[in-house]
């Protein structure tokens, strides 16, 4: 599978090609912060898989945590791109996706932080923290 995406703006590019390793919907409290209340749709993909286009993303992680993700979001529109947690892992946000509708979650994680107004599908697994491996 091939992804293409960017920022709002078009300042930062990227694409990613392979399978994905996970198509999920968050629903923790950090996820809402950068949504603004949602749960945080993503796919994730192996970081040999991802690679920027065009641009450079300003990176952020929080000094006050044990360990921190690294956000990476445009300088200059603000939109949040990937999230490089501490795994092999790249976390594409969908709503960054040219074409969003290649992603359905197959999975709903952190339901221990969901809100009375966040919506699981029906028939896809939800999970309190993170599903065992």
């Amino acid at each position: 599978m091939k992804l293409t995406g960017g920022c709002y703006c078009g300042a930062v590019r990227y694409e990613a090609n392979g399978e994905p390793l996970m198509q999920a919907q968050c629903h923790c409290r950090e996820c809402q912060y950068i949504t603004g209340g949602s749960p945080n749709m993503f796919v994730a993909v192996a970081p040999d898989a991802f690679k920027y286009t065009r641009g450079a993303p300003k990176k952020f992680a929080r000094k006050d945590l044990e360990k921190p993700v690294t956000r990476e979001f445009c300088a200059e529109c603000g939109t949040h791109v990937v999230t490089r947690p501490n795994a092999p892992l790249v976390v594409i946000k969908v709503g960054t996706l040219d074409e969003p509708a290649q992603i359905m979650p197959k999975v709903a994680i952190y339901t221990i932080d969901k809100q009375p107004f966040h919506h699981v599908p029906e028939g896809i697994p939800s999970f309190e923290r993170l599903p065992q491996r």
